[in-house]
């Protein structure tokens, strides 16, 4: 996997090795799905001090990565609250993950989780305007 843009880098290392290590992780997911979609290369840049991906064309959404000490045993996947993904997602993965909202997936720091369930999201996120667009 190639190594985060400088800035995202920077961000992740001032993490524990537990969100930094997921978050590394849920980014390898992110990428994979972009290429699956044909949504690569993303651009990765911070959004609220958080990592973002957004696709190289106006296919979808942008995606974040959070980590927070208010809830240490938690990283956060996030999209955009006005999209519908949330409420897809709740549907999909009933079980498989916590919801925070209409923004955010919340997956354990430790331990395993549903990766291709996570994979799925990304590239739902990745081509949500495309998909929209398809179905019309």
């Amino acid at each position: 996997m190639t190594q985060p843009a400088p800035a995202i880098g920077e961000v992740l290392d001032q993490l524990p090795d537990a969100p930094r290590a997921r978050l590394m992780q849920m980014r390898g997911l992110i990428l994979a799905a972009a290429t699956a979609t044909q949504t690569a290369p993303l651009t990765e840049t911070l959004k609220w001090g958080q990592p973002a991906f957004l696709p190289a064309r106006k296919d979808g959404t942008t995606i974040r990565l959070g980590w927070s000490e208010k809830m240490p045993e938690t990283c956060a996947f996030l999209v955009h609250c006005q999209t519908d993904l949330l409420s897809r997602y709740r549907q999909l993965f009933p079980t498989e993950f916590t919801y925070d909202g209409n923004r955010a997936v919340l997956v354990p720091t430790e331990g395993p989780f549903p990766e291709a369930a996570l994979q799925q999201m990304a590239a739902m996120a990745l081509t949500y305007h495309r998909d929209k667009r398809a179905a019309r």
